[in-house]
């Protein structure tokens, strides 16, 4: 007899439908085709023993097991609870009268019959809900990460007998329900640092704020204890809240690398990636024998911070270059290509030179003649154009570290990140795909951020001066229209929401001043032909 049952293989974060076609017949033997990986052949020792501890009989006739379709590959343990139920279909061991057209299945299975969680929930929910499936069976473990794609009923189940049941009609299990929009509404705001407990460093608070408001890449510079990595931890408490579309995506990429805690929903803060310089350019970017998301995947629509810059090796910099740019990776290999999306806020720091003390007011550098260039050519030329901001970090006075005064909250700081977001979205609402100053090309940039006259000239000056490239000059007009939105953004009060509309409207178009573009100049510090030059 033959029988057919549902189920998903990932590929990338997306899911794609997998039909698991069973056949049973005379004589003996048990036969998986459709290309499957070592951990999906393998499933046959579990599927016979959970059978047996479930009491039902294992495979004694021929069975054939197709995973159509045949030209992709399937990979991993998802495929057993499926495979099992429709064995049990195919043998007559079971017999339902749901109609299985309309469920898909996801689960690995113990030798004891209980259902094991798997990755990559979430996309095969979403896949199920695109294409019309009713119902979708997962591990308990997964259910609260599944059910939260709406207009699916999903049931999560924790042995094989309980799936079993639940197909004959004869389980009073219920589908999971989340109220998605409300849980994630109400999320709490709440974070370990806060920019209240920083004290000085005002220019540079002012530089993340910047970065924040547009969503621009920032390079900080500076000596050993001057508060790099420190302020850096504190920048996820002044990005502004994830939108629904980009906590389910940020979710499913979360979802089919394994990083969800069990029992987690969606997502509802930034992803804040902090990887070693040790790291491996494939696990920066993703790929290997099983492709899974590299650390600048996991950090898509978050931050992804690199502390001590000029530590990491030369190759595994290079390649943040395009995903930097195009804000999308795509893996390509002989045997596959996935593409992983990558729209991250790069975060980096670094020491001035090998022994942290160029241009510090009171310590003398000890780096020998030519060091600091060398340091500072670890860093290619193009991939320093592709960070907008540059800050230097000036050692904090003693009299700034004893004050007990606090500093600006970073809920008053991201207050106005929040106002200056909400002028970008308003001015690209019909630009698909566009959502912060930052990933603007040029054609929007010669629409909203093209300076005046007077602007231009001084640009021209201060470029000319500095001996800049061409992608420093768009670079510098992104930063400039950000300054610009978060000046206008303290004019956005409105006693109707009629009339805060076109406030945000008038902010969406209004020009860039010249002391805007002063001020995006000045965030171009390591662009001076002259840095480093000295030892």
């Amino acid at each position: 007899m033959l029988s057919k049952v549902y189920s998903a293989a990932i590929h990338g974060i997306e899911a794609l439908p997998v039909t698991i076609e069973v056949a049973s017949g005379k004589r003996v033997g048990f036969f998986i085709v459709g290309l499957p990986d070592a951990a999906v052949k393998e499933s046959y020792h579990r599927i016979i023993q959970a059978l047996h501890h479930t009491g039902f009989e294992y495979p004694r006739r021929r069975t054939v097991i197709n995973l159509a379709p045949a030209d992709i590959k399937k990979e991993g343990a998802s495929f057993d609870l499926p495979m099992a139920i429709g064995y049990l279909l195919a043998s007559k061991e079971v017999e339902v009268e749901e109609n299985l057209s309309e469920y898909m299945f996801l689960g690995e299975l113990a030798l004891d019959g209980s259902v094991l969680p798997v990755t990559g929930a979430l996309p095969a929910a979403v896949k199920a809900r695109e294409l019309g499936y009713r119902r979708l069976i997962v591990p308990e473990a997964n259910v609260t990460e599944a059910a939260v794609v709406n207009r699916l009923e999903v049931f999560g189940v924790s042995t094989l007998a309980e799936a079993v049941s639940l197909l004959k009609g004869e389980s009073d299990l219920q589908p999971t329900r989340i109220n998605t929009r409300a849980l994630f509404e109400e999320e709490s705001e709440t974070f370990d640092f806060d920019f209240a407990e920083v004290k000085g460093q005002e220019s540079v608070k002012r530089a993340f704020e910047v970065a924040c408001a547009g969503g621009h890449n920032i390079l900080m510079s500076g000596p050993p204890g001057a508060g790099k990595s420190m302020m850096a931890k504190r920048l996820p408490s002044i990005l502004p809240p994830l939108t629904m579309s980009e906590a389910l995506e940020t979710t499913k990429i979360h979802s089919v690398a394994g990083k969800l805690r069990r029992g987690s929903m969606l997502m509802t803060r930034r992803p804040f990636r902090t990887p070693h310089h040790t790291v491996s350019p494939v696990a920066l970017v993703g790929g290997g024998t099983n492709p899974m998301p590299g650390e600048i995947s996991l950090a898509h629509n978050g931050v992804l911070f690199l502390d001590e810059f000029p530590e990491f090796p030369r190759q595994v910099l290079e390649v943040l270059r395009q995903p930097i740019e195009d804000r999308e990776i795509t893996v390509s290999r002989a045997k596959y290509t996935v593409n992983y999306p990558a729209s991250v806020m790069l975060v980096a720091s670094m020491n001035p030179c090998p022994c942290g003390y160029y241009g510090h007011p009171r310590r003398r550098c000890t780096c020998a003649p030519g060091a600091v260039a060398r340091y500072m050519n670890k860093i290619s030329g193009p991939l320093l154009d592709r960070i907008d901001i540059q800050v230097e970090i000036e050692p904090l006075e003693f009299d700034a570290m004893a004050t007990r005064e606090n500093a600006e909250s970073s809920e008053a700081i991201r207050k106005r990140v929040i106002a200056a977001r909400n002028i970008q979205i308003q001015r690209f609402q019909a630009e698909p795909g566009i959502h912060s100053n930052a990933q603007m090309n040029s054609r929007l940039l010669h629409k909203y951020a093209w300076p005046d006259a007077e602007g231009l000239a001084n640009l021209k000056e201060r470029m000319e001066r500095l001996s800049m490239s061409a992608r420093a000059f768009d670079r510098i007009l992104r930063v400039a229209r950000t300054i610009a939105d978060l000046d206008n953004a303290t004019r956005l009060q409105a006693p109707t929401e009629a009339g805060y509309r076109e406030a945000l409207q008038a902010a969406a178009v209004a020009p860039i001043q010249p002391k805007h573009l002063a001020e995006a100049i000045g965030y171009r510090s390591l662009d001076r032909a002259s840095y480093g030059q000295l030892y």
